[in-house]
């Protein structure tokens, strides 16, 4: 929790998913959420879960540099600063499609939101942050599994995971003298939209086709509310959920 009573965030990809439990979760705790996404009537349904609640819908391009300024602008035009940032947008890319036959179009999108977007969510974040009063604020970044261990077909995807790791630690380190504190939340399959697929059969390395588990979303959202009230002074600086008999520890 920030040192005051006012708790400001900013949820990215909002509209759907991972991103629309985490902030119906903050807003029902009593957070004020600046919701972002790329289109405002999911951002609408979203703040429409939690009415009585203070959210503020923005529709962002997070790959867009100037639609993430305009995102902080107006979040800190609204409620006056911001204590955290849930960096969550992302994007799978064309599903299991061999490296080979991979448009480098469609490289480039995965790249540019999963993690030029995570930057430029991050920068912004660390200029109010920074330059606040009280200073300071957390940043969690939504990884994956895929941070450690890759599907087969999913190099686009799996590389922005294993930068944000990278991302999280340079964040992190260069923030101590702010009070920015920076973790990751690594994510496996959560019941939405993006791992419905998952539950009626996902290409494994050796070739087949399994079903996998799902768990509840509201679990990982749950999880990012404990990151994000944790006290300045104590950082989960990496931290993994996943249905917990999912093929992961063992893939492959």
């Amino acid at each position: 929790m920030t040192d005051r009573q006012s708790k400001i965030a900013v949820v990215t990809g909002a509209g759907s998913g991972i991103g629309r439990a985490v902030a119906a979760e903050l807003l029902r705790a009593g957070w004020s959420v600046a919701l972002a996404g790329r289109r405002a009537e999911p951002l609408t349904e979203t703040a429409a879960l939690v009415p009585e609640a203070a959210s503020l819908a923005v529709p962002t391009d997070v790959s867009r540099p100037e639609d993430v300024e305009a995102l902080f602008s107006a979040a800190v035009g609204r409620f006056g600063r911001v204590d955290l940032l849930f960096n969550n947008a992302g994007i799978n890319g064309p599903r299991e499609v061999p490296v080979e036959e991979l448009p480098y179009d469609a490289w480039r999108e995965v790249v540019d939101t999963n993690l030029n977007g995570a930057f430029l969510c991050a920068r912004a974040a660390y200029r109010r942050m920074k330059e606040q009063d009280p200073q300071g604020g957390r940043i969690i970044n939504n990884g994956s599994i895929s941070a450690h261990t890759p599907r087969p077909h999913s190099v686009a995807y799996t590389t922005t995971k294993h930068a944000l790791t990278g991302l999280t630690k340079s964040l992190s380190l260069d923030g101590r003298p702010y009070r920015i504190a920076v973790g990751q939340l690594d994510i496996g399959n959560a019941a939405t939209d993006m791992t419905e697929r998952m539950r009626a059969g996902a290409l494994q390395a050796n070739g087949e086709v399994t079903p996998e588990p799902v768990m509840d979303v509201a679990d990982v959202a749950r999880t990012v509310r404990h990151m994000a009230e944790l006290p300045l002074e104590a950082n989960v600086q990496f931290a993994t959920v996943l249905a917990t008999t999912m093929p992961y520890i063992g893939r492959g």
